[in-house]
């Protein structure tokens, strides 16, 4: 008898992939120490290798840190990344080089909470397949601080304009998830603390009807940036019946063709070093093995 299989477990949606947080920084050599040396990521050998811009490799998603005036994301962007004690060393190693700015980290009881040198947040989570999927490495989802009363409202824009699924749910705080790639969300946590103005930070999806959600978006004056033939940008998400505002957060859109679409990262194994060097294992892979395979 063949195995029934729920296909619609499967499902994405029109966004396929959750690609990079971009966030300003005001000195590359400080986030340097933070996201490759004390995070344990990967600068991109190929791309922005200038010292005015920095792409930090997180599996198959990236950090991108052009330089400028520091901007911080209103939440927090949650990262998978095995090996805790690890993590704790790096961040450790960085302590004292990073004294004077607002760099610290704490561990809590399922993540390990560390704050750059400007104040955005990042919690790292050991792999969960149950909660992340096959992900040892990379960004399952990026969490934002929304005015009380608007979850609603956004957990219906997504769907509408931008045909993506998104679910409420309610519990200590309003919550709107939407989804935007296999096992990656966007988080709109409502929250009553006073926020500051948004500062141009963005998220970048890949989605595969391009034109679609470009049309819904035009129709509501909702088109920030025609940036080329694979790219647009929007930043307000506003109550569809009411036209009401209610939060900014600037999304990078690119269609499925565009050049860069899953180009391959690069993502070095932190511990290996010149002292304890072993040959065939520079490569941190990003997604569990065959002996964890959940078929």
């Amino acid at each position: 008898m063949q195995h029934q299989f729920d296909r619609a477990a499967e499902d994405l949606g029109n966004s396929i992939h959750l690609e990079h947080v971009n966030v300003q920084v005001p000195d590359q050599h400080l986030a340097t120490l933070f996201y490759v040396s004390g995070l344990g990521l990967t600068r991109d050998p190929y791309l922005m290798t200038s010292d005015d811009n920095m792409w930090v490799n997180v599996g198959r998603s990236q950090f991108h840190l052009p330089s400028g005036e520091a901007q911080v994301l209103r939440g927090y962007t949650a990262l998978v990344i095995s090996g805790r004690k690890a993590l704790l060393e790096r961040l450790t190693s960085v302590a004292k080089k990073l004294e004077g700015t607002k760099f610290s980290f704490k561990e809590h009881n399922d993540y390990v909470e560390a704050i750059c040198p400007w104040g955005n947040r990042v919690r790292c989570f050991e792999p969960n397949a149950d909660r992340f999927g096959r992900i040892t490495l990379g960004i399952p989802y990026v969490e934002f601080d929304v005015p009380t009363g608007s979850a609603r409202g956004i957990c219906e824009f997504y769907p509408k304009i931008m045909g993506m699924p998104a679910q409420f749910m309610n519990g200590d705080a309003n919550i709107a998830s939407v989804q935007v790639g296999k096992n990656q969300h966007l988080v709109f946590r409502e929250t009553d603390r006073p926020q500051p103005e948004y500062d141009g930070h963005h998220v970048q999806i890949y989605i595969t009807s391009f034109s679609g959600p470009h049309r819904a978006l035009a129709e509501h004056n909702l088109i920030f940036s025609e940036d080329n033939p694979y790219q647009y940008r929007f930043r307000d998400i506003v109550d569809l019946a009411s036209g009401k505002h209610l939060f900014t957060i600037e999304h990078e859109v690119r269609s499925a063709t565009h050049p860069m679409f899953l180009r391959p990262l690069i993502n070095r194994n932190p511990a290996q070093t010149n002292r304890t060097f072993a040959a065939g294992y520079d490569q941190w892979l990003w997604a569990m093995g065959p002996d964890q395979y959940d078929g």
